[in-house]
């Protein structure tokens, strides 16, 4: 298992790094930014690159935008090197008024990567990115 540190605003990076810095969180830590959220920080090219350069050196990010911001938000975190996160938790419609399955919106999410000229990760990859043991405690 590992803890997700989500961070709605600076704030939330800052207190992620004290956890880290008093051994609270093992191994490289996992960011999660989540932008878009009413009264918290806005979905835009400049607020995700000013937490990921808050970051500890080694951590493992992800930038998401809520509702119709979770696409941009999801290509600007492949522009600037983070991880993906899309699914019906943060966005219900896959066009206004067109409500989404998880499968297709993972399914425009792996659309968007590729063609950034990037790749989408194996279950396998994953695990090795995130430093996570498989089932079989491997």
């Amino acid at each position: 298992m590992k803890p997700e540190l989500e961070a709605f605003e600076a704030g939330d990076v800052l207190f992620g790094k004290q956890l880290i810095k008093e051994g609270l969180i093992d191994g490289p830590p996992m960011f999660q930014f989540v932008l878009g959220v009413f009264w918290g920080s806005p979905a835009d090219p400049e607020t995700m690159i000013y937490l990921r350069n808050l970051l500890p050196p080694g951590a493992i990010w992800t930038g998401m935008g809520i509702a119709r911001e979770e696409m941009p938000m999801a290509a600007q975190s492949v522009l600037l090197g983070g991880n993906v996160r899309v699914g019906l938790e943060d966005n219900l419609y896959l066009d206004r008024g067109v409500f989404a399955t998880n499968g297709q919106l993972v399914e425009r999410a792996r659309a968007i990567i590729e063609h950034l000229g990037c790749e989408v990760a194996t279950p396998a990859e994953t695990r090795e990115i995130l430093h996570l043991k498989n089932f079989a405690g491997k």
